[in-house]
């Protein structure tokens, strides 16, 4: 609901329930997709955006019921092709706020190529990729970001496919932001998405994303509370690196090379990596993305957030150019000119 206050300026009034659909929500009881989809409900009115200003697209999968969920716009496209719709729904109408819904199966296999232009091209889009590295709307194949060795019904003796880690495909796109987090840890969660839709230009974010059929625990070794502390690294922007319950330990660099260090006697905090999240160059951001467990702990934050000229925004300067030089176009003219033919 929307009301003017004394002076005249519309005020937006929304909460949770404004976004709720009457829909069913139909996934399995206890998928981690509830979480996510709490958490954007709860986020999403703190924008100050009118409700018919949302747009939420998805592909195919089962982060792709998504739209069903949020009363808002919203398109239920064809496997992979997401960020592509998208796209077309930003240029022609670039004040809508959008959101693409995929998973690690719809975004990175068929939807890779997409993914990456939609990323490089800086659309002011916010993707929310679901990672619960398993095709779980088709019965549990594995998907481009199961592990090497990953036994499913699709794999009977184990993958042999290297994976792809979303977030390294994402800097490497230029991506201007990018970010991750875990759906179980809810109140992290609400934050990264909320400052992922305030971004201007592209916003991409991983989450780890539990499929308790036919991939549960996937994540359990580092997500679960009682060893969050030990197993998973928070990025603050401009603060040194450290984990642990007491904060005894963090990253430090060895030329380009990340290494574990106990902070006390031999290292102080001064000899830690400082996460700088506006950095320019990417390739600290990068080098984060490529730490993984159970050799590091998982970081999880935002890994980077940079400014750059938007899609739209170049789009339509280019198009008031290009009025400007030749003067408002005419369809009917266009469509006659040059060779034409008439069949009978």
């Amino acid at each position: 609901m929307t009301a003017k206050n004394d002076t005249g300026t519309l005020e937006i009034n929304l909460n949770r329930k404004d976004f709720v659909s009457d829909q069913e929500v139909r996934w399995c009881p206890g998928c981690g997709d509830y979480a996510i989809l709490a958490q954007m409900q709860k986020m999403v009115p703190n924008l100050g955006i009118p409700r018919e200003k949302f747009v939420f697209v998805s592909g195919i999968g089962c982060s792709s019921r998504f739209p069903y969920y949020m009363n808002t716009f919203g398109f239920h496209t064809i496997h992979g092709r997401a960020p592509a719709v998208a796209t077309g729904i930003k240029l022609a109408n670039p004040d809508l706020k959008v959101f693409v819904i995929t998973g690690d199966g719809d975004g990175l296999s068929i939807g890779g190529n997409h993914l990456i232009h939609c990323i490089r091209r800086n659309v002011d889009l916010t993707i929310v990729l679901f990672n619960n590295r398993i095709y779980g709307l088709t019965k549990g194949q594995f998907s481009p970001t199961s592990e090497m060795g990953k036994k499913t019904k699709s794999t009977p003796y184990g993958s042999v496919d290297n994976s792809i880690n979303p977030l390294c495909v994402a800097i490497a796109s230029e991506a201007t932001f990018v970010a991750r987090s875990i759906d179980i840890d809810t109140k992290h969660l609400g934050e990264i998405l909320e400052r992922a839709a305030n971004h201007r230009g592209i916003s991409f974010v991983e989450v780890y994303q539990n499929c308790n059929i036919f991939n549960d625990g996937a994540f359990t070794d580092f997500t679960e509370r009682s060893k969050r502390s030990d197993h998973v690294l928070y990025l603050e922007d401009g603060q040194p690196m450290r984990f642990g319950k007491d904060k005894e330990k963090g990253i430090a660099l060895r030329g380009m090379t990340p290494e574990i260090v106990e902070v006390g006697e031999n290292h102080s905090v001064e000899d830690l990596l400082i996460h700088e999240e506006t950095s320019p160059e990417p390739t600290l951001a990068y080098l984060l993305t490529r730490l993984n467990y159970p050799n590091f702990p998982v970081p999880v934050g935002v890994f980077r957030n940079v400014e750059k000229p938007e899609y739209s925004d170049l789009c339509q300067d280019q198009s008031r150019q290009a009025q400007e030089k030749e003067g408002k176009g005419n369809l009917e003219k266009l469509l006659h000119s040059g060779d034409t033919w008439t069949v009978t």
